[in-house]
């Protein structure tokens, strides 16, 4: 005589409990972003390419090509993207990029390591690595165009 098969339990929903944890939202609602990419004009894409991947270890993404020509590229370190884009030089030849802004990364990897590899490929920092008072290590360099990037820990 065959067994009989016991019925499969049903998992215990605890939608009620968990609502009542949840805290509630503000009217209006605030603004909730789940990701983020900056994208920064720059004069030469080919230089600002080869930088990112050979002095900072960034890797190339999509690129983007109008009539076979490249106009810009995704750059990608970890879960951080930057669109780099060539400037059509409707603004003036002379219009200065980078200022008032920093980009602001944040890794796992040890800061002091980064830095000696990226001096290493030839890139030149703006400060070494230090402490600083709010606890993270950190190291700044500028980019080709100008736009000044901090690297720190993430203790």
């Amino acid at each position: 005589m065959a067994a009989k098969k016991k019925a499969a339990k049903k998992p215990v929903r605890r939608k009620a409990a968990r609502a009542k944890v949840r805290p509630k939202r503000k009217k209006p609602e605030t603004l909730r972003l789940r990701e983020g990419v900056a994208g920064l004009t720059v004069n030469d894409i080919a230089r600002s390419i080869a930088w990112y991947r050979d002095i900072l270890g960034w890797t190339v993404g999509e690129e983007w090509r109008d009539q076979g020509q490249l106009m810009g590229a995704e750059m990608v370190a970890g879960k951080i993207s930057l669109y780099l884009g060539q400037d059509d030089w409707k603004k003036g030849r002379d219009r200065r990029k980078g200022e008032g802004l920093r980009l602001y990364f944040r890794t796992a990897q040890n800061v002091d390591a980064l830095a000696a590899l990226i001096k290493g490929r030839g890139g030149v920092l703006d400060h070494d690595p230090k402490e600083e008072p709010w606890g993270e290590r950190d190291f700044g360099i500028t980019d080709p165009d100008g736009f000044k990037i901090t690297i720190s820990n993430t203790r």
